[in-house]
């Protein structure tokens, strides 16, 4: 385990020495690199599939909500994430740990605090602070939906982000340098794979996901009717 791997995705340099002071303590000859953004981070590990643990803040430049750990999720499904956060509430905990994550730890955490939740996660357990171990669990069928999305490959994961903002089809195909059928199919897939009948439904979905609320994250109920993905 010493000679493991660590990448640290947070904006926030005090708290990267910080996490650099615990993995030095509990891991001496751990290699320990360093991303500051959404865009480096993917740079980061596509340079380092071999990497043993990332820690990951929810709120540095780029992230949306908890769009980079579902795509870090999807891309690299055997790589353990942490959840580096200064939110505290139960509700976000719990659809951290719905989406994959492996520990939620708190930036008021202390440092022996860190320590145990980084050796937790490295010996292949889940990790969450003991006042927050509680956190509400009631919401299944939020539990179920969060399983669906993630589900979502890479490409369907990002035509779900565009249809957040609104884009139509032939927009997204634009922005994803793919054609207008290609979307279309990448659509009717995505409403499949999360049982929903309307993109507006899928894009209502996207917006609530990407602000990490920690309200219940199903959709209005719409009629039941076909699919609409035009």
């Amino acid at each position: 385990m010493d000679a493991s791997l660590v990448i640290i995705a947070d904006d926030h340099p005090l708290f990267r020495a910080a996490l650099r002071e615990a993995l030095g303590k509990l891991l001496p000859a751990a290699r320990v690199i360093e991303s500051t953004g959404v865009a480096d981070l993917q740079a980061t590990i596509d340079a380092h599939v071999e990497a043993d643990l990332l820690l990951l803040d929810l709120r540095m430049p780029g992230a949306q909500g908890f769009s980079t750990l579902i795509e870090m999720r999807a891309q690299h499904p055997a790589l353990p994430i942490a959840i580096v956060s200064a939110e505290e509430d139960a509700g976000v905990i719990r659809r951290a740990l719905d989406f994959g994550a492996s520990a939620f730890i708190p930036k008021s955490s202390s440092m022996e605090a860190i320590a145990e939740a980084l050796h937790v996660v490295l010996e292949g357990g889940t990790w969450v602070p003991d006042n927050l171990r509680n956190a509400d669990s009631s919401a299944d069928a939020d539990a179920e939906l969060a399983a669906r999305i993630a589900s979502l490959t890479p490409q369907q994961f990002r035509v779900l982000t565009l249809l957040a903002d609104g884009r139509l089809n032939k927009q997204i195909g634009a922005e994803l340098d793919v054609s207008e059928a290609t979307i279309k199919a990448h659509v009717t897939a995505i409403l499949r794979k999360l049982g929903l009948y309307r993109r507006t439904q899928a894009a209502l979905l996207a917006q609530r996901l990407l602000s990490a609320e920690t309200g219940r994250l199903t959709p209005p109920d719409m009629p039941a009717e076909e699919a609409e993905v035009d």
